[in-house]
């Protein structure tokens, strides 16, 4: 019995041993505690959408009527809000009804709410600017601030296996300039019409035992071939 306590006794003392070495350096973890997304989140909110047009008197030109289709198209997709026209003094509103024609064109048949600003000539061309709210994503934080050593010498910071502040950031700020609509980042779309003649020729082959899916002639066509039909 007396051989039991002290084997128990000795095994305490051991623990305590190792724990008060443990205490001397920090837990080292294998994820870390603070994830890039907690960090620099992507957050939803309005935000100006414009485009300049550099009217000519009454004329645009081919590409400006092109980008105004394809703003209208947007606006017509993402707007959440009237549009803004802002106007030179002194200008005239000549080029507007040429304006609101590519608009349409593009999908969007809407007035303007026309505000005259004061042009000066010294600074090149004044522009009427077209704009609107849309919903769009963004980072919460900016990218490339280093508040740390980033060796993680001082403090033996480097010992709790943490990532850098910045880390992930660039990542962010991608994937919020590249989505195309920011409520794809909170929920997903809804599911679309099925291909009714596909199921029924799948629900077809598997009831025949066979392979119902897409077979292709020739698995091993070249670009030069595909491309010159040979």
């Amino acid at each position: 019995m007396s051989r039991l306590i002290s084997s128990l006794a000795a095994a305490t003392a051991l623990g305590l041993v190792l724990s008060g070495c443990a205490s001397l350096r920090p837990t080292q973890k294998a994820f870390a505690p603070d994830e890039y997304d907690a960090r620099h989140p992507i957050k939803i909110q309005d935000d100006v959408r414009h485009i300049d047009i550099f009217a000519n008197g009454a004329k645009l030109d081919h590409r400006q009527k092109s980008d105004l289709v394809e703003f209208g198209r947007e606006y017509a997709a993402h707007g959440r809000s009237g549009m803004i026209a802002s106007v030179p003094q002194g200008a005239g509103h000549t080029a507007l009804s040429e304006i609101q024609a590519a608009l349409a064109q593009g999908g969007a048949r809407v007035g303007f709410q026309v505000r005259p600003y004061a042009a000066n000539a010294q600074d090149g061309a004044a522009p009427i600017r077209l704009s609107y709210m849309r919903l769009t994503a963004k980072v919460d934080s900016k990218c490339g601030l280093w508040p740390e050593d980033v060796s993680g010498i001082e403090g033996a910071k480097s010992w709790h296996n943490r990532p850098t502040h910045n880390l992930g950031c660039a990542y962010q700020t991608m994937i919020a300039a590249q989505v195309a609509d920011p409520l794809d980042l909170i929920r997903g779309r809804p599911e679309g019409p099925m291909d009714v003649g596909r199921r029924i020729k799948d629900i077809e082959a598997i009831r025949k035992g066979e392979d119902p899916s897409t077979k292709y002639a020739k698995d091993d066509v070249k670009v030069k071939e595909a491309a010159s039909g040979g």
